[in-house]
């Protein structure tokens, strides 16, 4: 293996501490590849990686604490995930979300042309790597409620009901 190719499959990784707690962030030259809360399962498992920081991630770092300051709505920093084609087609839909704003997981398939896709749709959106970044936080049950999420359904709500408050809307979802 030539060192370009082993430079392009090196992860950096780093830990950014938020007010809802420690975000792991990976990075690859050609992007975020996984952004998660610090107690959910790790997706750079199988992939050489170092700590340390890459453009990508002083980048991030820098837009996640602008997220969290009220400062920013959208991200700029590429993101270099991995998954089935399927799955990029339904974080690309996510990426869509407007800030401060919810669908459900049938508005979710619809907009993926077939409201049949609704478990599809949902485990896609549960594989997500990059949290926040690719807002899976804004999609929500039929019935306005809250429902799974990765880093539980206390930091959905924060995120949400952030985004809300930011966006001059009326906070009022429920957890449960």
């Amino acid at each position: 293996m030539s060192g370009e190719n082993k430079k392009r499959r090196m992860l950096f990784i780093t830990e950014i501490e938020t007010p809802i707690g420690k975000l792991n962030a990976g990075a690859s030259e050609e992007g975020v590849c996984f952004l998660e809360f610090g107690e959910t399962k790790s997706v750079s498992r199988g992939k050489e990686f170092r700590q340390g920081e890459n453009r990508h991630l002083r980048k991030l770092r820098r837009e996640i604490r602008d997220y969290f300051r009220g400062k920013r709505k959208e991200f700029s920093v590429p993101v270099a995930a991995e998954g089935t084609e399927f799955q990029k087609m339904v974080w690309s839909e996510l990426v869509k979300i407007p800030f401060g704003s919810t669908i459900s997981y049938s508005d979710l398939a619809d907009r993926l042309g077939n409201k049949g896709l609704v478990r599809a749709a949902a485990n896609a959106n549960s594989r997500n790597p990059a949290a926040i970044l690719i807002p899976c936080h804004r999609v929500i049950g039929e019935n306005g409620r809250l429902t799974g999420y990765a880093g539980g359904l206390w930091r959905k709500k924060w995120l949400i009901d952030h985004e809300k408050k930011q966006s001059g809307k009326p906070v009022d979802l429920q957890l449960f």
